[in-house]
């Protein structure tokens, strides 16, 4: 759940990699470092307590000039946020130094072997052994000395190593957790995410787990862990450095909420032909498609909730049990899973560790895994029969926001592709659909355009002591994306529960410092959903209504009501979400907090 960078070639390194952790601080911000090897042939290394800024404030303006150098961002694990075990970490000779993301699971048993052997170790991570194991495996050539430092690691690991006495020579290593090559003009790259290079390359390698990573300007040799070369393709980033920035946006979620129609339409680009959904990501899978007699959708957090909504069209649609199951439970209690079994992975990053082990166990019993994500040649690609990319494009606020409204759409096209597939919906209800999926981009804007008052509303809100999200049927999931995203960026206590729940405990919670916020779209249960409502309300309760154009009767129940274009139930969750996420955006600045970077987390969960 961090950011690395590492750069060697022409340019002045040190502006590079700062500009490479800016990029990357939403990964992870609690501390910051870099390592230089400057002209002068000393190993200089800077590495601060909390963000980015503080960091280039501890250098007093520009770095030392060098033509190489790596940097971290770091969200912890292993030890405390403090100066000492910021990254870089160094080994006892002062010449090689390196940074990690993931978990050294052995580390405390190749620490205690470390020191009886002499080695000093002072910081709290797990990080430090690495850079001793490297010490102790030297004999002159640094990516040999990876090697072997590799081979006694256990756990994930994304990470680069540097020596002062090969100046111009970065060795970095991959395993469950990203790391990718830039390849330049006579310059080289390593990071854990495209948006910290692509303003200097856009031609880059994906590494597979296992890979070793030997760069030199320009070059990149790619091996695995016994040194044996392998060809690993050079791939095109399709986005450019300025579609991660701001754009004029006080911050990177509001930016990304209002990019949702574009993203919705990349997403559906290619996908609907005619009256039809057709994914050619599943052309080769598409004989095992017939033998299917259950469906597992694996995720975690706000792409669980997006799962819930194709496990209903799933079960639907092809009349067979389909579930979701939040995948760092799924391995602990998992079901019988076999060849009969479709397995939807999904994951934005395409590196949540959790979801990777169970995509991977699920492979193993013989499932047939199809990945959701929105990166390509992420790890979850690997572990999987075929890919469904979201086509979203960068997402760098840590508060998902564009990628849920794609992983739904994705997932009733993929859902939508395999009931065809197997003789399950009738032409009409297909053309239904895609007509339906061709409006929503457009009705994406106008959700935005009918929240114009979301500011005053969410003002309204602030001094909440706590929010009760309730929704039924497709309603459901949209509550508890909205009680996810006011939790995560405003700090607020929020519960998202099924509506027909609320009498059943939850209620006791309701009064005037708690509101209650319901999705009340149109829908085959808005009879009961308003019910539900009428509950709370008679607690005394303040309601905000999520509703549809033109819905008389909510505006006479509800306290206040933001409105969303009419839909069929399934799109309706994305329509919904919209509100939920300018509500919680603005509540969150109301409150002064930091919306992009919020507290205790990471766009990235890259350990179990």
């Amino acid at each position: 759940m961090c950011g690395i960078v590492g750069y060697t070639g022409p340019r002045d390194a040190g502006p590079v990699l700062l500009d490479g952790l800016r990029r990357l601080e939403y990964r992870g911000y609690d501390s910051a470092g870099i390592a230089l090897v400057t002209e002068s042939g000393d190993l200089f290394v800077e590495k601060r307590a909390g963000k980015v800024a503080v960091l280039q404030e501890a250098l007093g303006g520009d770095p030392p000039r060098a033509g190489i150098g790596l940097g971290h961002t770091r969200w912890a694990t292993h030890g405390r946020p403090s100066d000492l075990n910021a990254h870089p970490h160094s080994d006892c000779t002062g010449r090689i130094t390196v940074v990690h993301n993931g978990i050294v699971e052995n580390f405390r048993e190749l620490r205690d072997e470390l020191v009886e052997r002499g080695h000093k170790l002072t910081s709290e991570t797990d990080t430090e052994v690495v850079a001793h194991l490297v010490e102790d495996a030297y004999e002159g050539d640094l990516a040999d000395a990876v090697r072997a430092a590799l081979r006694r690691l256990e756990g994930a690991y994304a990470l680069v190593v540097l020596h002062r006495d090969e100046p111009d020579r970065l060795v970095g290593a991959r395993l469950n957790a990203p790391l990718i090559v830039g390849i330049g003009d006579g310059e080289s790259l390593l990071a854990s995410d495209p948006a910290a290079i692509v303003a200097y390359t856009k031609r880059v390698i994906f590494l597979a787990d296992g890979d070793v990573a030997d760069l030199r300007p320009g070059t990149a040799i790619v091996t695995d862990r016994n040194g044996t070369v392998l060809d690993r393709p050079v791939d095109i980033i399709p986005w450019s450095a300025e579609a991660a920035e701001k754009g004029g946006y006080p911050h990177f979620m509001l930016k990304e909420i209002h990019e949702q129609p574009e993203a919705l339409t990349a997403c559906m680009t290619g996908r609907l032909r005619g009256e039809s959904v057709c994914l050619e990501e599943l052309d080769p899978i598409r004989a095992r498609l017939h033998a299917i007699e259950r469906v597992e959708l694996i995720a975690c957090g706000t792409a669980y909730y997006a799962s819930l909504v194709g496990a209903a069209l799933f079960e639907d649609w092809l009349g067979v049990p389909a579930r979701a199951t939040v995948a760092s439970e799924f391995r602990y209690s998992p079901p019988p899973v076999d060849a009969r079994t479709l397995v939807v992975a999904v994951t934005q990053s395409g590196e949540t560790a959790d979801t990777i082990a169970a995509a991977r166990l699920a492979g193993e019993r013989g499932g047939l895994v199809i990945a959701v994500t929105n990166t390509v040649g992420s790890a979850i690609t690997r572990e999987s029969h075929a890919s469904v990319f979201l086509q979203a494009g960068p997402e760098v606020a840590v508060a998902a926001t564009k990628t849920f409204v794609t992983q739904v759409a994705t997932l009733i096209m993929l859902a939508a592709d395999v009931s065809r597939e197997l003789g399950k919906r009738t032409l009409q209800e297909e053309a239904v659909l895609v007509d339906a999926l061709r409006r929503l981009p457009k009705q994406a804007e106008r959700a935005i355009e009918l929240a114009e008052s979301t500011p005053d509303v969410a003002a309204r809100y602030a001094d909440a002591a706590g929010f009760m999200y309730i929704g039924r049927a497709f309603g459901y999931p949209a509550a508890l994306e909205g009680a996810l995203k006011i939790k995560e960026i405003s700090y607020l206590h929020a519960e998202g529960y099924a509506a027909g729940e609320l009498k059943h405990g939850p209620i006791s919670l309701l009064e005037p410092s708690c509101p209650l916020v319901a999705v009340a779209t149109r829908s085959s249960v808005y009879e009961k959903l308003i019910s539900n409502l009428m509950e709370g309300k008679a607690r005394d309760a303040r309601v905000l209504a999520i509703a549809t154009e033109g819905d008389t009767q909510i505006e006479r129940l509800a306290t206040d009501v933001l409105w969303v274009p009419d839909a069929p139930e399934a799109l309706a969750t994305i329509l919904a979400v919209i509100p939920l996420q300018l509500f919680a955006y603005h509540v969150a600045v109301a409150r002064g907090r930091d919306v992009d970077q919020p507290r205790n987390l990471a766009k990235s969960v890259t350990v179990e």
